[in-house]
């Protein structure tokens, strides 16, 4: 497997016309923005590049972009918020979805969320065994157990209830720490005996709607810039696109021998390194 390059946004906007960034671990972590995030991303805008926030979130990118504004980020320095909740809803509101409106619904999310469900026209529940769909957009498991993830969502799995997971994340930043992500719970779901529709990195679906949206036809000319290899590079390796790992976020304080072991085991190497996103 190739070594990475070391590289910065002034070198890969010499080479490149669009970037796919995620959010969570590179632009921002749990608290705020990164030193010196902001002021990039509205220089590489302003030099013409386009950009396109490509998150894991299962809410949808108008509510995370209308955050990222608050949180300083300028409105005009990126084209589109896509989030992997926009490409479920894009998917689940298409004819012939098996799950039709008014379908009892078993969210789990963090903050309450449940935008998905109510967009698709679902009915909320509570209880696992009354469900006739599940959606995993997120997780509170720095606060909620993994055994009492396991235990909510047992009366859905054992039923074959299905279960979409919007949010493929296995680890979340919180607190300038770690903790299992929605992807974590949506294996549990999987380990009970449930079947799992993942939508999200490192899933070609998001890519391929991110691509529709640019009206990109040549793929040399984007580059994905992300924090995790399991999402982020393998999933830019997946739709043939190049890669940048941040070493900001979840691998923030892995050592390179860590990270060659990562590359191995998840099968995809970036084809940059970097150490955060700013000019």
């Amino acid at each position: 497997m190739p070594e990475p390059r070391i590289t910065n946004l002034n070198m890969l906007a010499q080479t490149y016309d669009v970037l796919f960034v995620d959010q969570f671990g590179v632009l921002r972590d749990d608290i705020g923005p990164y030193d010196g995030a902001v002021a990039a991303l509205s220089q590489l805008a302003s030099a013409g590049k386009r950009i396109v926030i490509l998150s894991n979130s299962g809410r949808s990118g108008e509510y995370n972009a209308a955050r990222l504004i608050k949180l300083g980020f300028a409105e005009d320095s990126f084209e589109f918020f896509i989030t992997s909740g926009d490409v479920a809803f894009d998917i689940l509101s298409r004819p012939g979805f098996d799950v039709s409106r008014g379908a009892r619904c078993l969210t789990i999310s963090s903050g309450g969320d449940s935008n998905l469900s109510d967009r698709l026209g679902f009915v909320a529940t509570q209880t696992a065994s009354d469900a006739d769909v599940v959606i995993i957009s997120g997780s509170e498991a720095e606060r909620i157990p993994l055994t009492d993830y396991r235990e909510m969502l047992r009366g859905a799995a054992v039923h074959g209830v299905p279960c979409y997971c919007t949010n493929p994340d296995v680890h979340k930043l919180h607190n300038g720490s770690i903790a299992p992500g929605a992807g974590s719970i949506a294996k549990l779901y999987e380990e009970l005996g449930g079947h799992v529709t993942w939508l999200g990195k490192p899933y070609p679906e998001i890519y391929e709607h991110a691509l529709r949206m640019t009206g990109v036809a040549e793929r040399s000319r984007v580059v994905c810039v992300g924090d995790s290899v399991e999402h982020d590079i393998l999933g830019a390796q997946t739709a043939g696109l190049d890669s940048v790992l941040v070493r900001t976020g979840i691998l923030a304080k892995a050592s390179d021998d860590e990270l060659r072991n990562i590359f191995t085991d998840v099968g995809a190497a970036p084809d940059y390194v970097m150490r955060s996103f700013g000019i």
